[in-house]
């Protein structure tokens, strides 16, 4: 998932790369190994996400009422981990099929996407279009950007920008989206430029239409009601000060480390250009274990990046057996295993290097 935008000015020209040209065996192996893995398990998915909002929500509410900063600073850690990990359950939705799991939408959306205002329509419509063949990598891309083609200083403005997420979610849905509804050339605005969780800044939405339309309209009534009454209590001083500020402060926590797990997602090298799935493969990252941080910072099967491009109909919970199954059967000079690295810190050292190279 991806939340914060920059420009792709920044980026310098590169020079052109021969084409990698599929594996046949490995996108053999990831297909056959794994078609008895595709059915998701409502009850892991149920469990997972319920968990993940009463231990998220009841780890702020200590820390607000808790007096000593310690107490505060962990209760916000787990806080903000909890959270994180239940709105990592959007990208989830964006590949499942419904009726494998009733009701999974609604139960995302009333948990975590209206009261963390990352409802469901932000994503759904916009991750597909990143795993469309013809368009990963690309301009049409909207979850793209040569990063690791870009000037250094893109690197800290990208992870940084993610902080004020929380305060431009709330203006989004609290002002914009009200104001929409009386002047329409505003809501065209909002629709399209306001409402996708992309990182492409050219990318536009298009307009929802019929039974997507409705159930949006609806899903966006219930955001802007959230936003306008936490609005509402802040100004006439019934919710503290305080306890604002710490709320923003897990939110804005959640939306930086999900915008450092983005950045370490890709290897972000494409310039442009149409790519192979094996060559999408290989701009994409695993981090498996024996790394154990990824299960914290690239939770519900995120730390399996590489391989969900690979086989996105794949329910996160069995993305680990998949892994070992392929990981077992192909051989050690196999591009799949070229996609795993040990973790977040060599990534970042990676990308960072390569901002730094003559162009």
């Amino acid at each position: 998932m991806n939340t914060m935008t920059l420009d792709r000015a920044g980026a310098a020209p590169a020079a052109p790369r021969s084409p990698i040209a599929d594996d046949r065996a490995m996108l053999k192996a990831a297909a056959d190994l794994t078609r008895d893995l595709s059915a998701p398990r409502p009850a892991i998915y149920w469990a997972d996400l319920v968990a993940s909002a009463v231990v998220g929500y009841a780890a702020l509410v200590v820390a607000i009422v808790a007096t000593p900063l310690w107490a505060t600073v962990l209760a916000a850690l787990i806080a903000m981990l909890a959270l994180y990990r239940g709105m990592s359950f959007i990208h989830e939705l964006t590949h499942v099929k419904h009726a494998s799991l009733p009701g999974f939408r609604t139960g995302y959306n009333a948990l975590i996407g209206v009261p963390m205002l990352v409802p469901s329509f932000m994503y759904e419509g916009v991750h597909n279009l990143h795993h469309a063949r013809t368009r990963y990598g690309t301009s049409e891309d909207p979850e793209y950007l040569p990063l690791a083609l870009m000037k250094p200083w893109s690197l800290p403005l990208f992870v940084l920008i993610a902080a004020l997420a929380p305060i431009a979610l709330i203006v989004r849905f609290g002002v914009l989206a009200p104001l929409s509804v009386i002047v329409p050339p505003l809501r065209r605005v909002v629709v399209e430029r306001y409402s996708a969780l992309a990182i492409n800044p050219h990318f536009r939405r298009r307009m929802p239409e019929g039974a997507a339309r409705a159930q949006w309209n609806r899903i966006e009534a219930a955001c802007a009601v959230w936003a306008m009454t936490l609005i509402a209590l802040v100004a006439s001083g019934t919710m503290p000060l305080r306890t604002f500020a710490i709320v923003i402060a897990v939110a804005s926590s959640v939306a930086v480390v999900n915008q450092l797990r983005t950045l370490v997602a890709h290897l972000w090298e494409n310039e442009g250009e149409a790519m192979t799935v094996t060559a999408q493969y290989l701009d994409t990252v695993n981090v498996p274990p024996p790394a154990t941080l990824p299960a914290l910072w690239a939770p519900v099967g995120l730390r399996y990046h590489a391989l969900h491009h690979l086989i996105p109909g794949v329910p996160y919970h069995a993305l680990g057996e998949a892994h070992r199954r392929i990981s077992a059967a192909l051989d050690p000079a196999s591009p799949y295993h070229r996609a795993s690295y040990a973790g977040m810190p060599g990534l970042v050292a990676k990308i960072a290097r390569s901002t730094m190279l003559p162009r």
